[in-house]
């Protein structure tokens, strides 16, 4: 059934002065407990590794075939949230992860382990997992076809290293709840992003992008977490896309917002290493980033700015993001309204009727299956160094995408005409043996004190999260900048334009998968969510999503063959030693004769080492977590089963002058499958 967006309204507004409303009874096992010492919560805060497969495997955020993981910069990381209403026990998990995109299917598995640990303490509708849509993680972690076919098919171990990190964060911040309060900070940002595509966002009415000068989101909002006196956490929300590192990057590694991550945690504790305890804990999440791009210089197939550097860019729009988290944090203030509460429910997008209310023209609309277009086959050329398919571009209405089987496809007139003017390439919503993308996605809502996450699962431009936010604001009657589009939420499924932008048909338009009417679909379903949240009336779960576990799951990789060292030497011997001695700022470069990286993740642990001598034992300085230190992984030639670990430590000005090693930790696998562990160790040099 289709509702007026001008009767929900009406019937929600007077009822919601106070905010949002729970929906559902308090989760088993959640105790009411009084804040009589003035803190009004339970919170806790965690971290566990996400990262799965360094080497040999495809990596997920460009879907370039050619993009395969040869080692890796920095470990990827899950950092979760939890909130618990001490008046009332309800409690919101808030996840965000140093991955591409958090699939549907990762989202469901993660939902199963959740309920085996905890019961109904953490479900759907009150757990949110997010990614900070780094371009630089595994690929292959999808059962969506779509999403890990660029990755050679679907790759078990890096998917159980997402689900299994997401599960131990979430358990990590169980386990240290403890009372405590949460505040709430605002500022801008201006130098971290910029419109990718400008000529859609300009297409736009006078009154929307009024509210977006400079077509950007300049939006900086943190969460402030803090046990009695101590400061646990931080959320940071801000819209830009993690790809700084650019397609031309082969190591698994954060992007801008995981070095942001990385510079605040470093700061609050000290440089932390696997094994040391949580402490403080920083996320950097997306909002509506679809058209935000950190590479400032805007020149197509040469992603730039602010230096020619792509990884000094990376760790230039993460430092701005972190001084823009950090001001925020430090201004943040205690929040008038109480309590936590979250609300989730599943639409088929790929079959929504759309009230006229909802659309620019006042005219019914609908969705259809997910089809993607020419525009979006030929990449965003802001982003991209090259692009596998030279003769499509944006905007392109070329007929060779035929080719694809767009024109030959069995697409009905109806259809077309939804997703007109895109030229569609490949009907995913339609090819056997089921749908490549979801169809029936989730969309949330969750309410931490003041702050309103509406949450979806694309990529929605600056546009459609502003005007998500207003509807949602004005159903719940509150103000427009407590509410942020939460995006990459529980799910993956493209682009979100605003109709008007989808019409110039440019890569986000391309992706905008469920046609032109897209985004009016989910202001109709955000509009009803919230207006039912309001009056405290339950819409129900809604359509069942497609559940992925079962069935056919191709990996068209060929299997690795069992180790065997370099010819003439023994796993863990060394075959380039470091130089006498360095300087800051030098790099020091070892070799080792290695085993395949992915015999074991080492999660927990470490590939390698930097040791510092300290008196007569050498203690670990940095290791493979650390943005000054890389591991390379190669075959020798003409021997497809032997490994090189080359580990590459650029020495930063803040090193300590004295006697270094570095040290590497692998794991050869013999045919049976067992593996070894070995350990190789440079010989000495000096820092001066």
């Amino acid at each position: 059934m289709t509702v007026s967006r001008r009767s929900m309204l009406a019937g929600g507004a007077a009822a919601v002065a106070a905010g949002v409303s729970g929906l559902a009874a308090n989760p088993a096992g959640a105790q009411p407990v009084p804040g009589a010492d003035g803190q009004p919560y339970l919170v806790g805060c965690g971290i566990a590794d996400v990262t799965g497969a360094v080497a040999g495997q495809g990596m997920m955020g460009y879907s370039e075939l050619d993009q395969v993981a040869t080692g890796l910069l920095t470990r990827c990381w899950a950092r979760a949230y939890i909130v618990v209403d001490r008046a009332t026990g309800d409690r919101v998990v808030f996840v965000n992860a140093d991955i591409a995109c958090l699939f549907q299917s990762v989202h469901l598995a993660v939902l199963r382990r959740l309920a085996a640990r905890f019961g109904d303490l953490y479900t759907e509708r009150n757990v949110n997992l997010n990614a900070t849509h780094n371009h630089n993680s595994c690929g292959g972690t999808a059962r969506e076809y779509a999403y890990s076919l660029a990755a050679y098919g679907f790759q078990q171990n890096s998917h159980e290293a997402e689900v299994n990190g997401i599960v131990a964060a979430v358990a990590a911040a169980h386990e240290r709840l403890a009372p405590g309060t949460v505040l709430l900070g605002h500022g801008e940002l201006h130098d971290a992003s910029v419109n990718r595509s400008r000529a859609a966002f300009e297409a736009n009415p006078p009154e929307d992008k009024a509210e977006l000068p400079g077509g950007i989101d300049p939006k900086v909002t943190v969460l402030r977490f803090r046990q009695g006196g101590t400061d646990i956490g931080a959320i940071t929300w801000f819209a830009t896309h993690g790809t700084s590192l650019t397609d031309a990057n082969t190591l698994i590694s954060v992007d801008n917002k995981g070095y942001a991550s990385y510079r605040w945690e470093h700061d609050e504790r000290g440089v932390r290493h696997l094994d040391g305890p949580p402490g403080f804990v920083a996320a950097f999440a997306q909002t509506n980033a679809g058209d935000m791009t950190p590479n400032l210089n805007l020149i197509a197939w040469h992603p730039s700015g602010p230096t020619e550097d792509n990884r000094a860019n990376c760790a230039l729009i993460g430092e701005r993001q972190y001084r823009a988290g950090r001001a925020a944090f430090a201004a943040a203030r205690p929040m008038g309204a109480g309590g936590v509460d979250a609300v989730l429910r599943y639409v088929d997008m790929a079959d929504t009727a759309i009230d006229g209310a909802y659309t620019p023209d006042g005219r019914p609309a609908r969705t259809a299956p997910a089809m993607m277009g020419a525009a979006a086959a030929a990449t965003s050329s802001e982003d991209n160094w090259k692009t596998q398919l030279a003769f499509l571009r944006e905007g392109d209405a070329n007929p060779v995408v035929a080719a694809l089987g767009g024109v030959d496809a069995p697409v009905a007139q109806w259809m077309r005409d939804v997703q007109a003017p895109k030229l569609i390439a490949a009907p995913l919503g339609m090819l056997p043996p089921r749908p490549w993308v979801p169809g029936v996605v989730p969309i949330q809502i969750v309410r931490i004190g003041d702050l309103v996450l509406a949450s979806g699962p694309a990529e929605y431009t600056v546009v459609s999260g502003l005007r998500i936010r207003r509807v949602v604001a004005r159903a719940l009657a509150v103000p427009v900048e407590n509410v942020l589009l939460q995006g990459y939420a529980n799910g993956y499924s493209g682009y979100v334009t605003t109709p008007e932008e989808y019409v110039s048909q440019q890569y986000e338009g391309g992706e905008t998968l469920y046609g032109r009417w897209t985004l009016p679909a989910y202001l109709q379903e955000f509009d009803r969510l919230a207006s039912a949240v309001a009056v405290r009336a339950d819409l129900g779960r809604g359509p069942a999503p497609l559940d992925w576990s079962s069935g056919a799951q191709p990996n068209l990789l060929p299997a690795v063959p069992p180790d065997v060292p370099a010819a003439g030497h023994a796993f863990g011997d060394v075959l380039t030693q470091p130089q006498p001695g360095y300087h800051a700022a030098q790099t020091v470069s070892v070799e080792f004769v290695g085993a395949h990286p992915n015999n074991d993740f080492r999660t927990g642990a470490t590939y390698f080492a930097v040791q510092r001598a300290d008196g007569d034992r050498w203690a670990r300085a940095y290791d493979d977590n650390d943005w000054c230190t890389e591991l390379h992984w190669s075959r020798p030639d003409g021997q497809p089963a032997a490994s090189v670990i080359e580990i590459r430590w650029t020495i930063p000005d803040t090193a300590e002058s004295g006697r270094y090693r570095i040290e590497y930790s692998g794991d050869s696998r013999d045919a049976g499958g067992a593996t070894t562990p070995f350990t190789g160790t440079s010989a000495e040099f000096t820092v001066g």
